[in-house]
């Protein structure tokens, strides 16, 4: 009788608090490979979601979403589901080249996601 495979569970705590979450689904655009947690700027013109970078110039560079879950988009744009509510744990986030904890921390706060 050989021996069962042994796996360890690691929970990604991204919730950080009892405020309402509010999911949605948001299309990813082409290209990325994203972690769950990955704070997320809409391209104005595509309405496509991209990690929030700070140089970009094309709406994405405001962040207005957290990502749920992790998504590879390398073969083409994928549907996700996005965080539009909620409180959030700054320790689990994934931030795009230039993006502060602080400053996404000023940005999500009107769209009601709260970073702790």
């Amino acid at each position: 009788m050989s021996n069962p495979e042994r796996k360890t569970y690691q929970p990604s705590h991204l919730s950080a608090g009892d405020f309402p979450i509010a999911m949605d689904t948001g299309l990813i655009a082409a290209g990325q490979t994203l972690l769950r947690g990955s704070v997320l700027g809409q391209v104005t013109s595509s309405k496509e979601f991209v990690l929030c970078k700070t140089a970009a110039e094309d709406g994405s560079q405001v962040p207005s979403a957290v990502l749920d879950e992790d998504v590879d988009t390398t073969g083409g744009a994928k549907s996700a589901p996005i965080r539009l509510t909620g409180q959030v744990l700054g320790t689990q986030l994934h931030l795009g080249e230039g993006l502060t904890l602080a400053a996404a921390k000023a940005a999500l706060r009107p769209f009601c996601i709260f970073i702790r």
